[in-house]
């Protein structure tokens, strides 16, 4: 699915996107929609389709700067007491700070990170670079919100975001 400058993709499974809309800026962010069929981790594919301008004001280009704001429908007969996403610039290996990634880790402000579920978040830098939500709940067919900023200071075509919504244990 295409919004923007990206395209987005189920392909490796455990989900389905529902819709992407938005630009991917500030006024404008990158809005998707997914609905999670199990409390597992599951990967969503990023790639950019416009054109790779590092830094750019354009709209229309993937300057590494990506502000998203995904909703999360839960259909996994589970609640979900934490949620967490994890920004990887190759599959299924932890981002380091070499590669750029992160949920805007060179700002010490969070005011990029929300959720209408979850009251509490923290971040992780190194050699990890995860957003943990929690202090919340999403019951079984109930959507969260989260919104966040993602910078590539050395963007890449393709990268990955860990979905990874935690249920209560026993």
């Amino acid at each position: 699915m295409e919004a923007g400058p990206y395209s987005f993709s189920d392909e490796l499974g455990g989900f389905h996107i529902i819709s992407a809309t938005g630009k991917g800026s500030r006024r404008d962010p990158i809005v998707i929609t997914q609905e999670l069929e199990s409390s597992s981790p599951v990967t969503l594919v990023i790639r950019t389709i416009g054109p790779l301008q590092p830094f750019s004001s354009s709209e229309d280009a993937a300057s590494g700067f990506l502000y998203m704001r995904a909703v999360v429908i839960n259909n996994s007969g589970q609640a979900w007491v934490e949620f967490e996403f994890e920004l990887q610039e190759i599959l299924g290996k932890a981002s380091v700070f070499g590669d750029g990634l992160s949920f805007d880790q060179r700002q010490s402000s969070d005011d990029h990170i929300s959720s209408d579920s979850f009251a509490e978040f923290s971040r992780d830098f190194e050699p990890y670079d995860r957003l943990l939500l929690r202090n919340g709940r999403v019951d079984p067919l109930k959507a969260a919100t989260f919104s966040f900023l993602v910078t590539d200071f050395t963007p890449r075509t393709q990268f990955y975001l860990v979905l990874d919504p935690r249920i209560p244990s026993s």
